[in-house]
C-alpha cells in the first residue's frame, strides 16, 4: 500500500470544504435588487461558502457580438467577496448565443447522418470550428482579464460536462489528420482495422469517413478510432479554453465537470490535462433496501473519479432532493442527503455541491431539486438539511486534502467497454460491461475495504491485490506490467472474456488470454453465451453458485483448479483457476456469476492476501466504512445505506447503532 500523504486545498486560501452550488443570478437580473441580496443571506444561514458562477451565460455576458456586459457579474461577485464565499467561475461555451448560430452556422453540429442541427439545446457545438474556438478565447480572455485579481475566484469551471460528437467536413479532416498522425500510412491503418473484410479497403485518406448508419458502422478498429478521436477533441478543446486562463491566471486552478462513467469520452485521458478533477453525482436513491446497490455504484463513481488523477476532487454538483429528469423524481427520505453528502468526503471528494442553489422558473429544470424553493425563504425541509451538511463539513477541517489510501485496485477502461458495447458474438450489445465491474467492487464496498479503480495506463505500483474483470483488451504494455506485478508478489484476479483482443480490436492469435496465457496458466478455448433462463453454477468450496450469461470454457495448463463447473456438456471442466507466477499468484474466474460468490470469494481472498477491512469487525449488510488519512491520523467514515438501524462494533472507536442512513464519523491514529 502506498504511504498516504496530504495534498493542497483546492483553493490555496481556503483550507475548508468548498460548500455550495450552481447560480444562476444572470437569470433573476430584472429582480436582482431583491433577489440577491437575499440569495446572499440564504447561503450563509445555509453555511455555503462556494457558487459556481456564469455556466450558461454567455447571452448575458456578450448579447450582441464583440458588446460585453459584466457588469452584473461584477456585482455577484462583489457580493460573493463581501460575504467571505469562493467563486468557482465558469466559461460559458457550454451554449452559445442564438446571435452566433444564426451568423456564423458552421459553429452548429452535425450529426452522423450527416445534418446539421439547429440552433438550440446545449453542447451543440462543432469543437473544430474556428469560429467557436475565436469566440471561446475571446470571452474567456475577457473574463480572465477581468477577474484576475478578484479576492473570490477560486476555481475556473469549463464549459459543462463535456459530451456529444460532430461529424461535419471540419471534423472529418480533423479525424483524418489524427490518423495520419495515429498510423503513419494507409496501409498500417487497413491492417489495424482489418479492412480486407467485406473489401473495405482504402485507397486514399479522403475515402476514410467517421462511422454513419449511412455508411459504415461494422469495422470495428474505425469505431474505436472515432471514440479515441472524439476524446482528443475534447482534450485539445479543454486546452485551447485554457489556454488564456493559464496565461493570466496561472495560479487558478481549472476543472471541467465529468459524469461517472460517461461512454462518450476517455475520462482517464482526459484527466491528464486538468488540474483537478470534478463530476455530477446524481444517485436514484428510493428509501428501500436498493439503495445499497445504489449506493454502492456511487461509491464507485466516486472512487473512480479520484482515481482519475489520485488525488481529492471536486463533487460539482448534487441534487439536495428531487432529480427532476430521474424518470421518477422521488424525495429524498431523511438522512439520505447527508449519507450522500458524507459519502463523497469519504472516498475522496474535498467539496460538496448542488446543483442547484435556487430554482429557476422556466424551462426543463424548474422543478430540479435546489437548496431554495420556489417558495423562497429557509423555512423548507431541503434548505434545513442543506444547513445541517453545511454545519457538519465545518467540523471537517482536518479531512480536506488527506489521501485515500487502498491496496486494492480495480480495472475499468473507456477503450474496453467501447470495444465490448461493439462487440458482434456473446450477448451483443448486452455484455454489461460496466455492471461487471461494478459488481466486483461491491464486494469490497460491503466489506469495507477501500479500493482505487484505474484504467491500463496507469502503475500497479503500491497494490498488493488487482481485479480485472473481462479485460478483453490488452492496451499496449499492459500484459508485460501485469506479468510484472504478479512475479513481483502480486495476486492479479482475472474473468472470461480476458485476452482476447488488442488495442485495434483484432483477435489474438495463439489462443485467449493472449499474451497473459502464461501467467493466468490457461487456455480459453470456448466461450458459451447463455439465454436468461440458461443456469450453470460453480461448485467451490463445497457450496453451488449461480453461473449464467457467460460461461467460458477453459483448460487449465500450469493452473490449478479450485472449481468446477455444475452442469451441461462441460460439467466438471475448470470454473475458478488459481496460477502460481513468480512470487505472485493470478486467479481466473470463468463465468459471471452473483453477489453470493463474489462476495464469499472476495472474502476469501482478502484474508489470504493480508488486506485488511477499514474495521476488524464484520459490518451489517448495507452497511461500509471508508477511510482517509494523512499518514498520522485516519478518519473513518461508517455509513448505513438502509431504511432500519444497524448495530456496527468499530472495535477501539466504540459500538454505535446507526439510524437509517446514518453516517457516523471517527477518527484513530495510523498504523
Amino acid at each position: 500500500m502506498k504511504k498516504p500523504q496530504r495534498f493542497p486545498p483546492i483553493v490555496a486560501k481556503f483550507p475548508h470544504f468548498l460548500h455550495g452550488g450552481d447560480y444562476n443570478p444572470d437569470q433573476w437580473i430584472k429582480w436582482k435588487d431583491r433577489i440577491w441580496k437575499e440569495d446572499m443571506r440564504l447561503a450563509k444561514l445555509a453555511g455555503i461558502n462556494s457558487l459556481s458562477v456564469g455556466i450558461f451565460a454567455w447571452a448575458a455576458l456578450e448579447p450582441r457580438e464583440g458588446e460585453y456586459h459584466f457588469e452584473w457579474l461584477d456585482e455577484v461577485m462583489g457580493m460573493m467577496a463581501e460575504n467571505n464565499m469562493i467563486a468557482v467561475l465558469a466559461t460559458p461555451s457550454g451554449a452559445r448565443p442564438a446571435w452566433m448560430s444564426q451568423k456564423y452556422p458552421e459553429v452548429l453540429r452535425v450529426n452522423s447522418l450527416r445534418q446539421r442541427n439547429l440552433h438550440g439545446e446545449r453542447h451543440n457545438h462543432c469543437l473544430s470550428s474556428p469560429v467557436y474556438r475565436e469566440k471561446v478565447r475571446a470571452v474567456n480572455t475577457a473574463l480572465a482579464e477581468r477577474y484576475k485579481d478578484h479576492p473570490a475566484l477560486g476555481v475556473w469551471h469549463l464549459s459543462n460536462e463535456y459530451g456529444g460528437e460532430c461529424h461535419c467536413p471540419l471534423c472529418q479532416e480533423q479525424f483524418r489528420k489524427w490518423l495520419k498522425n495515429r498510423y503513419g500510412s494507409l496501409d498500417a491503418l487497413n491492417e489495424a482495422w482489418w479492412t480486407a473484410f467485406w473489401s473495405h479497403t482504402y485507397t486514399g485518406w479522403s475515402q476514410v469517413e467517421s462511422p454513419s448508419p449511412l455508411g459504415e458502422t461494422n469495422t470495428h478498429g474505425l469505431n474505436l478510432d472515432w471514440k479515441r478521436f472524439t476524446t482528443e477533441q475534447f482534450v485539445d478543446f479543454y486546452l485551447h479554453e485554457t489556454a488564456p486562463l493559464k496565461k493570466i491566471t496561472p495560479s487558478v486552478p481549472c476543472t471541467t465537470n465529468l459524469m461517472g462513467t460517461y461512454p462518450g469520452i476517455d475520462y482517464f485521458r482526459l484527466a491528464e490535462v486538468l488540474d483537478l478533477v470534478s463530476w455530477d453525482n446524481y444517485p436514484q436513491w428510493t428509501g428501500t433496501d436498493n439503495d445499497i446497490g445504489i449506493g454502492s455504484r456511487a461509491a464507485f463513481m466516486h472512487d473512480l473519479t479520484r482515481g482519475l488523477k489520485a488525488k481529492p476532487f471536486m463533487l460539482m454538483e448534487s441534487s439536495p432532493s428531487a432529480t427532476n429528469w430521474r424518470p421518477v423524481a422521488k424525495l429524498h427520505r431523511p438522512n439520505v442527503h447527508m449519507l450522500q453528502s458524507m459519502q463523497a468526503a469519504a472516498h475522496g471528494s474535498d467539496t460538496v455541491q448542488y446543483f442547484q442553489f435556487r430554482k429557476g422558473r422556466g424551462a426543463s429544470e424548474k422543478f430540479h431539486g435546489a437548496v431554495v424553493d420556489h417558495e423562497g425563504s429557509e423555512n423548507t425541509r431541503v434548505f434545513r438539511d442543506v444547513a445541517a451538511v453545511g454545519e457538519r463539513l465545518k467540523t471537517l477541517d482536518a479531512v480536506i486534502g488527506t489521501d485515500t489510501p487502498s491496496a486494492t485496485a480495480i480495472v475499468y477502461d473507456w477503450n474496453i467497454r467501447w470495444a465490448l458495447d461493439d462487440i458482434k458474438g456473446l450477448l451483443q450489445k448486452n455484455t454489461n460491461y460496466e455492471e461487471t465491474v461494478i459488481n466486483h467492487y461491491r464486494a469490497f464496498w460491503q466489506l469495507g475495504i477501500p479500493v482505487d479503480i484505474i484504467d491500463s495506463t496507469r502503475g500497479l505500483d503500491g497494490y498488493d491485490l488487482v481485479i480485472a474483470p473481462m479485460l478483453y483488451m490488452l492496451r499496449p504494455g499492459f500484459a508485460e506490467a501485469l506479468e510484472g506485478f504478479v512475479k513481483k508478489g502480486g495476486t492479479l484476479v482475472t474473468t472470461y472474456v480476458t485476452g482476447y483482443v488488442n488495442e485495434s480490436d483484432l483477435a489474438f492469435t495463439g489462443g485467449f488470454p493472449g499474451p497473459l496465457r502464461k501467467c493466468l496458466g490457461i487456455w480459453a478455448e470456448e466461450i458459451d453465451a447463455l439465454y436468461p433462463e440458461d443456469v450453470n453454477s460453480i461448485e467451490w468450496k463445497g457450496k453451488s453458485y449461480r453461473a449464467f450469461d457467460l460461461c467460458e470454457l477453459i483448460h487449465a495448463e500450469s493452473a490449478e483448479v479450485l472449481g468446477t463447473y455444475g452442469s451441461d456438456f462441460y460439467a466438471g471442466r475448470p470454473g475458478l483457476t488459481v496460477n502460481r507466477y513468480g512470487s505472485g499468484k493470478a486467479y481466473h474466474i470463468a463465468a459471471r456469476t452473483g453477489p453470493d460468490f463474489l462476495g464469499s470469494f472476495y472474502a476469501w481472498l482478502a484474508k489470504e492476501t493480508g488486506i485488511k477491512p477499514v474495521l476488524d469487525k464484520p459490518l451489517p449488510k448495507g452497511v461500509t466504512a471508508q477511510v482517509r488519512s494523512d499518514g498520522k491520523t485516519e478518519y473513518l467514515f461508517v455509513m448505513n445505506f438502509t431504511p432500519e438501524k444497524a448495530a456496527v462494533d468499530a472495535g477501539p472507536q466504540g459500538k454505535k447503532e446507526l439510524e437509517p442512513y446514518e453516517v457516523w464519523v471517527t477518527e484513530r491514529k495510523a498504523p
